[in-house]
C-alpha cells in the first residue's frame, strides 16, 4: 500500500514530508524557518510576531530596533532649511516670527501696537489673528546680520547654540520617551514659550528654537529623576542652563526661554507619572489640558490688548 503523497500548502507542486510543528501543515524548505524544536512555517512566525508585546521604556515610548534619533534629526534640518531661507529671504523673520501686537506701513516698516490702531497702518501679530506666529517663530533665528554683542554675528551664534543643545539633548530624550511624545514635547515647549512672550512681552518680536530646546533640559531632568540615576550631574547641567537664561536676558527672550522651560517640565511630568494601566490615554489627555489652557491664556490676552 503506497504512502498518500503529501504537498506544502503554499506551493502545491513541491512534494514533501515535514510538517510545521506548530499548525501541522506540510512545508517545503522555502517556507520553513528554524524554531526551537522542527520547524515552523511563515504564516505562524508571522502570528509569533504579532503575539508578541513590543518592549516600551517606562514612558511608554517604543524601545526602537534603531538608535536613530529620527525625530531630532528632521528638527535640526527643518531649522537649518529655514535659516538657509531666511538668507535669501530675510523677510520672513518679520511675517512669521513672534509678533504679539504691533503696527506694519505700507513699506513694511513695524511702529508700536496701540489698541484702536492707527490710521494708515495695519495691525498685525497674534493679536490680529495671526496665532501660527506662536509656532513658526520657533523655527526662525536672528539674521546673520543682527549682531547683539558688538562684532559679534550673533545670528550664526544663535542657530548654532540651539542646534548643539537640541542635538545633545533631543537624542537622549527621544529615546526615553519615543518619537510622538517627544514630537509632542517639543511642539508644546516651543508653544509654551510664545505664550508667555505675548502674555508678558505682548509688543516685543522673538525668534528662535531656544523655548523648545529649555522644554528639552527642563525633560532631561525629569527623565533622569523618574529612572533613578545620579543627579549630581543633571543638577549641574540643569544650573547651567538656568545660569544662561539669566545671562543672555539682555539680549534674546528671557520669556520664551522660561516659557519652554516650565512647559517642558508639566509634559514629561505627566509622562513620567501616568498610571501604567492607562499610561497613553493620561498622557494625551494631559498634552490636550495643557494645551487648552496655553489657547485659553492667548484667548484672554487677546482680549485685553483689544479692549
Amino acid at each position: 500500500m503506497e504512502a498518500a503523497i503529501t504537498t506544502c500548502f503554499r506551493h502545491p507542486s513541491y512534494e514533501t514530508y515535514v510538517s510545521c510543528t506548530r499548525c501541522e501543515r506540510f512545508i517545503c524548505p522555502d517556507c520553513m524557518r528554524e524554531a526551537a524544536v522542527g520547524h515552523h512555517c511563515v504564516e505562524c512566525v508571522k502570528e509569533g510576531r504579532r503575539s508578541v508585546r513590543q518592549a516600551r521604556t517606562v514612558f511608554g515610548g517604543t524601545v526602537a530596533r534603531s538608535t536613530v534619533p529620527l525625530v531630532t534629526y528632521a528638527l535640526m534640518g527643518l531649522n537649518v532649511l529655514v535659516y538657509l531661507v531666511e538668507l535669501v529671504r530675510p523677510g520672513i523673520v518679520d511675517r512669521f516670527g513672534m509678533t504679539g501686537a504691533g503696527l506694519a506701513g505700507p513699506d513694511g516698516s513695524q511702529y508700536v501696537y496701540v489698541t484702536d490702531g492707527f490710521p494708515g497702518l495695519q495691525v498685525i501679530g497674534v493679536v490680529d489673528g495671526e496665532w501660527y506666529r506662536l509656532l513658526t517663530s520657533a523655527f526662525l533665528h536672528l539674521p546673520p546680520g543682527d549682531s547683539a554683542l558688538g562684532s559679534v554675528p550673533f545670528g550664526v551664534l544663535h542657530i548654532a547654540f540651539n542646534m548643539y543643545a537640541l542635538w545633545n539633548l533631543g537624542r537622549v530624550v527621544e529615546e526615553q520617551l519615543g518619537r510622538v511624545r517627544y514630537l509632542a514635547l517639543y511642539l508644546l515647549s516651543a508653544l509654551g514659550g510664545s505664550v508667555l512672550v505675548y502674555l508678558i512681552a505682548p509688543l516685543d518680536t522673538a525668534v528662535g528654537a531656544s523655548g523648545a530646546v529649555f522644554g528639552l533640559a527642563a525633560a532631561f531632568y525629569v527623565v533622569n529623576r523618574r529612572l533613578g540615576r545620579d543627579m549630581h550631574a543633571v543638577n549641574r547641567f540643569l544650573a547651567g542652563f538656568l545660569v544662561w537664561m539669566v545671562i543672555s536676558a539682555g539680549f534674546t527672550s528671557w520669556q520664551g526661554h522660561l516659557g519652554g522651560l516650565l512647559t517642558g517640565a508639566s509634559v514629561t511630568v505627566v509622562y513620567a507619572y501616568a498610571p501604567a494601566e492607562r499610561r497613553t490615554a493620561v498622557q494625551a489627555a494631559g498634552c490636550v489640558v495643557l494645551f487648552a489652557v496655553l489657547m485659553l491664556l492667548v484667548v484672554l490676552k487677546t482680549s485685553a490688548l483689544t479692549g
